[in-house]
């Protein structure tokens, strides 16, 4: 093979495909590996188990000191965290693409449509996890995506009327009606 009608070969391929589209194209895949890679580190995000701790501290058992459940909220706090850092990873490849001077329009309209959208969700999640800590969870995690809502909630059990009342709640802070959410108990 002639070494010498390589770089033609890929100037040709660059100027069929276009340098806009190639960005738009690395963006989806880092997206994509962005996502793949929180999945990875996350997706055994179980809890440790439980241990005893025997230290008294002037009678007093340290495990009474602590959360009844340590683990739980270690669960939300981790929750919370891998949520915030795959918004992260995506708002800065979209905010790359918006900035892009060789990026079609269309892409960089889409990538600020999605900027705005994920600012919104964001938005929404943080008001519906305030309004139901308010109805008296301690723990809860709202997650907004493609127009559907997933909750958790830390409880030994929830009541219709609690199951009611989330439903409110996300319904009017982020209009998704409760066929589209999903309230998961994380005891």
């Amino acid at each position: 093979m002639n070494t010498e009608n390589k770089p033609n070969k890929i100037k040709q391929f660059f100027k069929k495909i276009g340098t806009r589209n190639l960005i738009v194209i690395c963006a989806v895949v880092l997206i994509g590996a962005a996502v793949c890679v929180n999945y990875v580190l996350y997706k055994n995000n179980e809890p440790a188990p439980d241990t005893d701790v025997d230290i008294d501290l002037d009678g007093t058992d340290l495990n009474d000191v602590l959360d009844n459940d340590p683990n739980a909220s270690d669960y939300f706090s981790q929750t919370a965290l891998s949520r915030q850092q795959a918004r992260d990873e995506a708002l800065e490849v979209l905010q790359t693409v918006a900035k892009s001077e060789t990026a079609l329009p269309e892409a960089v309209e889409s990538a600020l449509n999605d900027i705005a959208q994920i600012a919104k969700d964001i938005e929404n999640e943080s008001n519906i996890e305030t309004l139901i800590q308010a109805k008296g969870f301690e723990d809860c995690i709202a997650v907004i995506s493609d127009g559907k809502a997933t909750v958790i909630v830390g409880t030994d059990g929830l009541l219709a009327s609690q199951v009611a009342q989330i439903n409110e709640i996300v319904y009017t802070q982020s209009g998704i009606l409760p066929t589209d959410l999903t309230i998961i108990e994380k005891n």
